[in-house]
Formats: C-alpha cells, structure tokens, sequence
C-alpha cells in the first residue's frame, strides 16, 4: 500500500459516511480482521464481521444522520469518530456517538473496536 495511515483511515470514513459500508469492509479490513462493540466478546475474520454487519443493517430501518466528524492517526493507529443516528425495523430511534480505535497493518485495519455508550443510545 502506498497510502498512510491518515490516507486510508480518511478513505474509509467517506465509504461508511456514503453508506458503503460493506465495500468499506472488503476494501480496508484485513482477512483476519478482529473487531469488538465496548466490551463485547470480539468478533474475529472478515467474513464472519460482514455476516455480523449484514445483520445489523438488516436492522436499520431508516438513516437520519451518518457522519464521519473527525479522523485522526498516528503510525499505525487511528481514530473516527462516527454519528449514525436511525430508527430501527422495531421503531425504536437510535443514536451512536461512536469512536473507532484501529490498528492497521499494511493498509489494511488488523483490530477495531467501537467505543460508545450504549446505554444513550435509545432516544425517546
């Protein structure tokens, strides 16, 4: 890869501020990839964070806000700071103020884990 880090973490936080979230997965993440919610169990490989991924966005319903605010690295980390806000397929009414810390390897993201509070998450 001969793009830095800054280059390519930028690069993904236009593909998920775009919605191509699934094109963002096969583009930057790497085969072995290992991503984890906060404290929940991490999700280890590609293929099985798309499945997850898939999941998820089976669950949204509608996108009221997706933005990327902010992209920061150093070396071979790197930091986004991402607003999804959405109503599910339930109805409820969902906000994420949501940081990605990342590590990268050869241009591709080796470990990610979203940091958020989950327990603001539910809007009324």
């Amino acid at each position: 890869m001969s793009q830095n880090t800054q280059e390519r973490a930028a690069a993904l936080a236009q593909y998920v501020a775009a919605g191509r979230i699934l094109e963002a997965m096969e583009e930057f993440y790497a085969a072995d990839v290992v991503m984890q919610d906060n404290h929940n169990a991490p999700c280890v490989g590609k293929a099985e964070n798309i499945e997850r991924e898939k999941g998820f966005l089976a669950y949204v319903k509608e996108i009221h806000q997706n933005e990327a605010k902010s992209v920061i690295a150093s070396g071979n980390q790197a930091a986004i700071h991402y607003i999804l806000d959405f109503t599910a397929v339930d109805g409820k009414r969902m906000r994420l103020d949501q940081v990605a810390l990342q590590t990268w390897k050869d241009g591709y993201i080796v470990n990610e884990r979203f940091v958020y509070d989950s327990a603001s998450a539910l809007q009324a």
